[in-house]
């Protein structure tokens, strides 16, 4: 029977994605995850202890289609992702080893109903040393990942999608708010940023 979703919705399994990563993380002597967008102003989880962190390898992107959190299937949104290449400055948290497995299972729910990030662990630069974290990554030739749009279709975006979290815009607004208070630069996301309030969408 042909299914009737979305290519970018039929994925792998996300229950077989954890139990790979649980039996890679059994190794760890402290499980960290990497935030880079939502999981720096909503992070979800309680975490005891949080530090900036580098990583390398790796860039958040605003290039992720959403048809659920950020936009509908009548109207996509995107969110952020980690595309290969580049470097990523966000924040490593640290689960309580006791309540790691009730965390981990949340996030879970969260960042991966479809599956359809590729969940890694990734080494991450500290002013502590280094840690390795789990990060939510994606291909490039994930069908979920769109080439970078022009100027008016993100602005088509950011005007009219609304997901089950809110709008794009909104998500873009949150991330920004969020580096610009822990003194991270990312100049794609003033680029998006100053184009939305040249435009009318944001005071």
């Amino acid at each position: 029977m042909t299914s009737s979703l979305p290519a970018d919705l039929i994925v792998r399994d996300p229950a077989e994605q954890l139990v790979n990563l649980r039996r890679r993380w059994q190794a760890e002597s402290q499980w960290w995850v990497f935030g880079y967008a939502s999981l720096l102003w909503r992070p979800e989880f309680e975490a005891i202890e949080h530090r900036p962190a580098l990583l390398r390898g790796w860039h958040r992107a605003l290039r992720m289609r959403s048809r659920v959190n950020r936009g509908t299937p009548e109207q996509p949104g995107l969110v952020f992702a980690l595309l290969p290449g580049g470097a990523c400055r966000g924040a490593v948290y640290r689960l309580h080893p006791e309540r790691a497995e009730a965390e981990l299972q949340r996030l879970w729910a969260r960042e991966m109903p479809t599956g359809v990030y590729d969940a890694r662990l990734v080494p991450c630069h500290t002013a502590a040393g280094p840690v390795l974290a789990l990060a939510f990554t994606l291909a490039r030739a994930s069908s979920a990942c769109l080439p970078r749009l022009a100027d008016n279709e993100m602005l088509h975006i950011l005007r009219h999608a609304r997901g089950r979290y809110g709008t794009t815009l909104e998500y873009l607004a949150e991330t920004a708010a969020a580096l610009r208070d822990r003194g991270v630069r990312d100049r794609e996301i003033e680029r998006l940023m100053d184009l939305a309030r040249r435009h009318g969408l944001l005071a």
